[in-house]
């Protein structure tokens, strides 16, 4: 498989959610879930969604790989880069990254049987993601949302 350069204009966007919610010891949780393919532990994510915003966009994804109902932040708590695998090759994506403050989560959603979902303190979910960026992200992340 074959990395796109990621030239000037080659460069993706995605969206993503970062559920969160706090922990009895003060501290906060984040929901990870499983990718579709390799089963690594990621936030939930996708591609900008014609006619929503993409905080928007970013609540869809969370809905769709978690069931996760929340208040999403309206502005991203910060942006990384990774590599997207696609069918025969890789292309760069940048993702913004949008803080959902979790408040249900329901019994039954689209991808259910495709993906694990589970709470890890803040710092655990840090050192399991395993794009750089995100890693840090989530570990800067503060138990009160900032207003945004």
């Amino acid at each position: 498989m074959k990395k796109s350069k990621g030239g000037v204009g080659e460069t993706r966007v995605q969206v993503a959610a970062v559920p969160v919610r706090h922990a009895a010891d003060g501290g906060l949780d984040v929901l990870l879930v499983t990718s579709r393919t390799t089963q690594r532990w990621i936030v939930p994510k996708g591609w900008p969604i014609k006619g929503l915003d993409d905080n928007d966009a970013a609540a869809r994804e969370a809905y769709e790989e978690a069931g996760v109902v929340g208040k999403i932040g309206r502005k991203p708590v910060g942006r990384y880069t990774y590599w997207k695998r696609l069918d025969d090759h890789f292309v760069l994506c940048e993702v913004k990254l949008y803080r959902l403050a979790f408040e249900r989560q329901l019994e039954n959603w689209a991808e259910q049987a495709q993906r694990q979902c589970h709470w890890f303190s803040r710092q655990d979910a840090a050192d399991l993601v395993d794009e750089p960026g995100l890693k840090t992200l989530i570990a800067a992340l503060a138990p009160v949302a900032d207003k945004d």
